[in-house]
């Protein structure tokens, strides 16, 4: 048997912001029960809710030590829900509040405690990972403690550490001094080869020396990440640690998403019903948004955060000649301002063709994966993306720019040979986006028995967790 350890800022169902939280809830489950023994570790934010912390059993607390913050106490809750272990590092002075994340530099300065703090309570938990799993900059500092605070003490000596990249454009930089203050951490973790990044202290960087693996969550984006366009200021580092870095395609819960099945749905249906239940879902979804009920109309959705890495500057660009065609779009998400009242407007002056939930409502984003029948996606990059592989479950076409995990997981449709399960595009362009919507609208209005097939063929594709976990069951082996 052997034991992982994950480490990561957020984790479905106790707190979600991001696909990060979707990893750490989905993977563990996931893996070879027999083989693996994984436990999670997370913050106790106040604002999980209470029908979650009403469940956590205090374990035991203590002092520890944190640089020149002095001794700061570390509380240890734990519970178990669907066959893991998780445990929840308490301290409400750093994970008070109604959200998890805020201002950057108390963030950093909270995220090196938890590193800490993560390492700290193994002890006291009894129990000692062969491998610990580290998720994005939060927990970054986790290898550094461990090679540079914990390396004497035999506990810790042997013990494996893995960093995935979630998105590589968030890394956790501060200046040095505060970074020291916040860390206790030696002079010589601070050199150019080690944390030191422009001057300023990285904490993603340093998880990526001192990892003994790197992990991201497409086979592109792992490729991207060790070019200048994408790399972040990181692209270096990435290709001198090739040989340890490696591309893992993200899953999905397929429980949690599943057209047959799912609660939240108006109609439920499968691939041999798609057609009549994708009508029922968009006729239920356009009576509950106040669109034109018209059930031959292509509904084009977006789930998204309203920002520009999501394409949304593209978009913004072609409203006005996207809107001349016969679509409803309907988009849920909030972000940049500019976004938000962008789409406003339009809802204001087009009514009977755009929706603009300008909040995020898991119901209604259900609702939307079921009703919709092309789901948008031209993202300036998308490490991995969810929404495409949610978007294939439920038979919705995703269209898609050709980066990271959307080019790993959506084949262009090809009308020659009728083969594809989307649409793509190639350039970060705005017309040739536009071009891409258009070329879609013709395929579903006036080839209709193609665009069923190719619904077909994507609700046949098989993104779940399954072929992900075998792939980081085999890493894990690889470390020993």
């Amino acid at each position: 048997m052997k034991n992982i350890l994950f480490v990561a800022s957020e984790c479905v169902p106790f707190i979600k912001t991001g696909g990060l939280a979707d990893v750490a809830g989905a993977l563990p489950k996931a893996l070879d029960k027999s083989r693996y023994d994984v436990r999670v570790v997370l913050p106790d934010y106040t604002c999980i809710p209470e029908k979650y912390r009403g469940q956590f059993q205090y374990v035991d607390s203590f002092q520890m030590e944190l640089g020149g913050l002095g001794r700061v106490y570390v509380g240890v809750m734990t519970c178990r829900v669907e066959g893991i272990t998780y445990y929840f590092i308490d301290n409400e002075h750093y994970f008070g509040g109604d959200k998890p994340y805020g201002d950057l530099l108390w963030d950093i300065e909270k995220f090196c405690f938890f590193s800490k703090a993560a390492l700290s309570i193994l002890p006291t938990v009894g129990f000692r990972p062969d491998v610990i799993h580290c998720h994005d900059w939060q927990a970054g500092l986790v290898p550094v403690f461990l090679h540079e605070m914990f390396r004497d003490n035999p506990f810790y000596r042997g013990i494996r550490t893995v960093v995935t990249i979630h998105n590589l454009r968030f890394q956790g930089v501060w200046d040095i001094p505060a970074m020291k203050r916040f860390t206790g951490l030696p002079d010589r973790a601070f050199t150019p080869d080690r944390l030191e990044f422009h001057r300023d202290a990285n904490m993603l960087k340093g998880g990526l020396v001192y990892a003994d693996r790197i992990t991201t969550v497409s086979g592109t984006y792992a490729w991207e990440i060790q070019q200048p366009s994408y790399g972040e200021g990181l692209d270096g580092l990435l290709r001198a640690k090739s040989g340890t870095l490696s591309g893992i395609l993200n899953g999905i819960d397929y429980d949690i998403y599943d057209p047959v099945t799912d609660r939240k749905l108006y109609a439920n249906y499968d691939k041999n019903g798609v057609r009549q239940g994708k009508a029922a879902n968009k006729a239920a979804l356009q009576r509950e948004l106040a669109l034109p009920e018209d059930p031959e109309v292509m509904m084009v959705g977006m789930i998204t955060r309203l920002t520009d890495q999501k394409g949304l500057d593209l978009v913004e660009r072609v409203m006005d000649w996207l809107l001349t065609s016969r679509i409803q779009l309907v988009i849920i998400g909030t972000g940049d301002k500019k976004y938000e009242d962008l789409f406003r407007r339009y809802e204001w002056e087009r009514k009977e063709k755009v929706s603009a939930n300008i909040y995020f409502n898991d119901d209604r984003a259900h609702k939307l994966y079921a009703a919709a029948d092309a789901m948008l996606m031209p993202s300036l990059f998308e490490p991995c993306g969810l929404t495409q592989l949610i978007s294939l479950r439920y038979g919705t076409v995703p269209i898609v720019r050709e980066t990271g995990g959307l080019k790993d997981t959506v084949e262009p449709y090809n009308e020659y040979v009728q083969t594809g399960t989307g649409f793509s595009f190639a350039n970060y362009n705005a017309e040739e986006m536009l071009d891409t919507i258009f070329y879609a609208e013709r395929v579903f209005y006036d080839t209709r028995s193609c665009w069923d097939e190719m619904v077909r063929r994507g609700m046949e594709q098989d993104f779940s967790w399954r072929s992900s976990a075998q792939a980081y069951q085999s890493l894990y082996d690889q470390l020993g």
